[in-house]
């Protein structure tokens, strides 16, 4: 019998990756259960006599916080690849969760949309950064499921807030549902503090391979490409490198697919339930509808993301923005069976948070290390451009009274425009090699991508 010498042995981790890519999903519940909360409490701020607020004022309000993660998402993703993804998450969770609790408490109108505004500020910076760790913490093979398994936080913080509304909206009001968004303060903020490992792809970037070297052995990761490093380059050069060559083409049509994708998520998510009132649906039966899209996100996203690592992001991504525009188009032709209707709603959510979980999966594959956390944030923050105006839009469409065709409909444009701009994305180079991780192979800053 042969023997292996302890040397030759494989190393167990000493750490967990996945418990990594638990806390950011942690964080990234409470970004989904600020996005369907104030869905959930737009019929309530309408009903609120002192502050006596029309559906366009709802809507512009709603789309402050979103004004705040476009900002947030650009400024905070860029700061990430500077000053450590640890250091960012901690610090936006924190302010985020203040800003919630003074948004519940705004004694004005003014206040209320202006604490909105700085919650999304900080808000904006856990989205790149949860991704960005996600993948840096996940097997080459298991990148978009990962990434999907983790953003399906977002869609749980949605199921989360509208079973929290079914349950005790009444008894809790708008103030109540918003103050929760605090909770993350005291339950997972702690958790970061003690158990959030920093990036070995951004500990490399900044020089420091030895430390980068002992969180990939403590958590049995993938090794990093064995290159030089130019501390300078990445700060000087990470926009330049993003926006010049065909990344340029490609960052404009992430830029695109990402505000079409926010368009759907965040306008149903907001408007969905005031829609199912118009349509004649009971209050409680379209905080059900809202808990559908939902669940429909979450089981629809864990199953294409295994498609994704398979057959690449592209077609899968396509081919969810595809569905939910079929899908509301056909909630807008004609009145439904009820369980038909329920089933639409699904497809719906697979197809707007569904969507946006499948391109943020497909950009932080698509970029390197070094850049990978900015190109999120542009991606990202350009995205809350579809949010603000679906958000602010909706209140428009609410308003103007069109009829239940082009209620529903109207969004089914944003999926089109979607799916256009994904398999518009180019080819690079790299998605030529046969290599199972283009990224070993190549310079930390560079012109090519993993294959996708």
């Amino acid at each position: 019998m042969a023997f292996q010498s302890p040397a030759s042995l494989p190393v167990r981790p000493r750490k967990s990756a996945a418990a990594v890519i638990f806390l950011c999903f942690l964080a990234i519940v409470f970004d989904g259960y600020d996005l369907v909360v104030y869905g959930a409490i737009v019929p309530k701020l309408l009903a609120y006599e002192p502050w006596g607020l029309t559906p366009v004022q709802t809507g512009a309000i709603g789309s402050y916080a979103l004004a705040g993660m476009f900002m947030g998402a650009i400024l905070i993703g860029y700061l990430t690849d500077i000053v450590g993804r640890r250091k960012v998450m901690m610090v936006s969770i924190a302010a985020f969760s203040l800003l919630m609790l003074l948004t519940a408490w705004a004694p004005t109108p003014e206040l209320f949309g202006l604490f909105r505004f700085l919650a999304g500020l900080g808000l904006g910076g856990v989205i790149p950064t949860a991704i960005a760790l996600t993948v840096e913490f996940s097997k080459s093979n298991r990148r978009n499921f990962n990434n999907a398994l983790m953003f399906s936080g977002y869609a749980v913080g949605g199921i989360l807030a509208a079973l929290v509304a079914l349950a005790f909206l009444p008894a809790l009001g708008f103030r109540g549902m918003l103050a929760l968004g605090g909770v993350p303060l005291v339950a997972v903020l702690p958790l970061l503090f003690k158990f959030l490992p920093e990036s070995p792809a951004f500990l490399a970037v900044k020089g420091d391979r030895a430390q980068a070297d002992r969180i990939i052995a403590d958590y049995g990761l993938e090794p990093l490409p064995e290159t030089p490093v130019d501390r300078g380059a990445p700060v000087a050069g990470r926009f330049r490198t993003l926006l010049t060559g065909r990344l340029l083409g490609a960052m404009v049509l992430f830029c695109l697919a990402g505000v079409c994708g926010q368009t759907l998520v965040y306008g149903l998510n907001t408007w969905l339930p005031q829609l199912m009132v118009i349509a004649k649906y009971s209050l409680a039966s379209s905080l059900t509808f809202l808990l559908t899209v939902n669940i429909g996100a979450v089981v629809g996203v864990l199953v294409s993301s295994r498609l994704a690592d398979r057959f690449g992001p592209r077609p899968v991504t396509a081919t969810a923005f595809a569905s939910s525009g079929i899908a509301l188009v056909l909630m807008g032709t004609s009145l439904m069976p009820l369980p038909v209707m329920y089933l639409l709603v699904a497809v719906v959510g697979f197809g707007s948070v569904g969507a946006q979980i499948l391109v943020n999966g497909f950009v932080a594959t698509y970029f390197s290390g070094a850049t990978r956390a900015t190109a999120l944030g542009i991606t990202l923050g350009i995205g809350r451009i579809g949010a603000v105006l679906a958000i602010s839009g909706g209140g428009v469409l609410v308003a103007a009274s069109l009829g239940n065709f082009i209620n529903f409909s109207v969004w089914a444009i944003a999926a089109a425009i979607g799916v256009v701009a994904v398999l518009s994305v180019p080819r690079l180079l790299a998605e030529a090699t046969t290599s199972p991780d283009v990224e070993a192979v190549r310079p930390t800053i560079s012109n090519t991508a993993i294959p996708h």
